[in-house]
């Protein structure tokens, strides 16, 4: 596995755990939000080998839960598996982190019991998501597959969908609402700006806004919260 990034120690990115997060390059979407884009269009050098990875994780036991895997785009990598259960067998939880738009692997991944944890993004409403994602179509099936799979699944899971003032608006949460109707948790979280967006002329929505949307989810999901508000 080339791994592009290692955060050592998060609180943030596994819920209720403390967590190493591992960054895997390359994704086949290209949104022009992303604040990791240089992981999607890479090439990005290695950042640390598989080995120094494992060895790091060898001196964490007692220190660190789990793994949170994010990208770019975890599930575009075939040996993904194996990946996991090398970590798994190293003792640590894992947690995924995935655009829904590989469900095979996802399904693999739930099937084969090598995750504890995902995190599926939600871009926008099945009408926008094509120009929310940067591409010109979508295949809007494989979206709906992983949804079901996650909901239909044992495993802790949640829909996040990152907020922007200029691609978001009421309507477009009635319809993700709709999409994910029952589901255990929906997590919103405003876009912040940094140099590395692509796209520097978008911002953040009005934190009135988000309490608007998360009132129109909440009449959905079981649980729908705004993330990263006090």
């Amino acid at each position: 596995m080339k791994i592009q990034g290692l955060q050592k120690m998060t609180l943030l990115d596994y819920p209720g755990r403390v967590a190493c997060t591992v960054f895997l390059g390359g994704c086949d979407f290209r949104c022009p939000f992303c604040h990791n884009f240089d992981l999607v269009v890479g090439p990005m050098p290695v950042a640390v080998s598989e080995d120094e990875f494992f060895a790091f994780l060898d001196k964490r036991h007692g220190l660190l839960d789990g793994v949170a895997i994010t990208g770019g785009e975890p599930c575009l990598r075939p040996d993904l598996p194996e990946f996991i259960m090398r970590i798994r067998e190293a003792g640590f939880l894992v947690k995924l982190d995935t655009n829904g738009y590989h469900p095979a692997m996802l399904r693999r991944l739930i099937e084969e019991g090598l995750v504890d944890y995902v995190a599926m993004d939600i871009k926008n409403s099945p009408q926008k998501y094509a120009r929310t994602i940067g591409l010109q179509e979508i295949n809007l099936e494989r979206i709906s597959e992983s949804i079901a799979l996650l909901m239909d699944s044992h495993i802790p899971y949640e829909f996040r969908t990152t907020v922007v003032r200029e691609l978001h608006e009421s309507c477009d949460f009635e319809e993700i609402g709709k999409w994910i109707e029952g589901a255990d948790k929906y997590f919103l979280q405003a876009f912040t700006a940094r140099d590395t967006v692509p796209d520097p002329t978008l911002s953040a929505p009005d934190p009135a806004s988000l309490l608007e949307f998360r009132d129109i989810a909440a009449r959905y999901a079981k649980l729908a919260e705004v993330r990263g508000v006090e």
